[in-house]
């Protein structure tokens, strides 16, 4: 078995710091998490992350998570909030994903044994880890998908025809909704996802019940432990004064896509999602190239001088090029010094079935799905 034990603040800080290398831009706000696990970490002297092989057969787990868009909040949107009452937050906000999975064992009369991160990121794995610890359940190193991806039909329930309601959805203010079915996953996502949008922002979601039987198949394990060995990874390229970039390539496998300055970030805020592009200058080795990444909450297409690189279900990761942090597409800014990764993504991901959800076709683009290692080929980058 595989548990993953974290005793100290360093361990806490590399465990979130490897959440956000692999939420790919998106995954919640990294000072989210980190904060709240450090608080767990004062309070109960360790954390442990259990593997799936202690959840009973027969037992239930379920996932909260959040849901909705990552863009900043402009003046006119605070307007439209305290328009619809939505200025007092209800005592217990920090807690609302623990609120939501109450809420749903209250509603399925059942008790849930372990609490399954959805995805990995900043926010949305330690989030449901404090769940976890705060009710007295397990939480399990595993997740769904191995990374973020801003659809609940992106994870490997959807390729293995399991239903994702019912749910239970918590705002901030205390709005309480519950999803007893959805037609399909694409209505299970859009109903969510404009709760969300009432809500302005985000809200907390409970769902993805199953048994431990059923968890065993669909989980893919230990992506916990790859956060926590990312994240130390690069803080010792760091520390050494070695480049994190490749330090952590190295470890993955990966590539070094591009190297260079944030020249311009255009975003929107639509449909709950945070939409947009980013326009990157080359430096170093790749002086006088371009790379534009387009991302939908998380990245998902990288062109390098107009030409795709990598692409969805792939990973595209954006750290900030001196000191190894990774960046979420809602803090990165302009004139940033950045570093591009690329990393192959998880084989049950490469199916038909998981690319059709998953690839640049699935969001719009006329681009076929070709494997990172094959792209790559093409191009001047680093293979450390």
């Amino acid at each position: 078995m595989t548990d993953l034990i974290l005793k100290s603040k360093t361990d806490v800080t590399d465990f979130v710091r490897g959440c956000t290398f692999f939420g790919t831009g998106g995954g919640g706000p990294p000072q989210w998490g980190l904060k709240i696990l450090l608080e767990d970490i004062e309070k109960y002297g360790e954390i442990v992350i259990h593997d799936v092989g202690s959840v009973r057969d027969d037992a239930y787990v379920c996932t909260p998570y959040g849901m909705g868009s990552i863009a900043p909040k402009t003046p006119e949107v605070l307007q439209k909030m305290r328009e619809y009452g939505l200025v007092k937050k209800i005592g217990l906000a920090e807690k609302i994903l623990a609120l939501a999975v109450l809420e749903l064992e209250k509603y399925l009369g059942v008790e849930f044994q372990a609490i399954v991160p959805g995805e990995i990121g900043g926010s949305n794995t330690p989030l449901p880890i404090d769940v976890a610890l705060s009710l007295g359940k397990m939480a399990i190193n595993g997740d769904y998908i191995g990374r973020a991806m801003p659809e609940i039909v992106q994870d490997t329930l959807y390729l293995n025809d399991m239903p994702p309601y019912p749910t239970v959805y918590i705002d901030e203010y205390g709005n309480k909704s519950v999803i007893v079915r959805a037609i399909n996953y694409k209505m299970a996502e859009r109903l969510g996802k404009m709760l969300s949008v009432a809500s302005f922002g985000l809200v907390a979601g409970a769902g993805f019940v199953m048994t431990g039987r059923e968890l065993k198949k669909v989980i893919i394990p230990n992506t916990l432990s790859d956060c926590y060995e990312a994240g130390r990874t690069l803080r010792e390229a760091r520390e050494k004064g070695d480049d994190p970039a490749l330090a952590v390539a190295k470890k993955f496998n990966g590539w070094v896509l591009f190297r260079g300055m944030v020249e311009k970030k255009d975003w929107e805020d639509r449909e709950g999602y945070m939409w947009g592009y980013i326009h990157i200058k080359g430096a170093n080795e790749f002086e006088g190239h371009q790379a534009k990444v387009w991302f939908k909450n998380e990245n998902h297409i990288m062109w390098f001088d107009g030409k795709v690189i990598a692409t969805s279900p792939d990973l595209v990761i954006i750290i900030e090029s001196k000191s190894g942090e990774p960046i979420t597409n809602t803090d990165l800014k302009e004139g940033t010094e950045v570093t591009v990764i690329g990393l192959r993504g998880r084989e049950q991901f490469r199916t038909p079935k998981a690319i059709s959800v998953h690839g640049p076709k699935y969001f719009g683009f006329d681009v076929e799905y070709v494997p990172i290692e094959e792209r790559v080929s093409s191009f001047p980058v680093v293979k450390p």
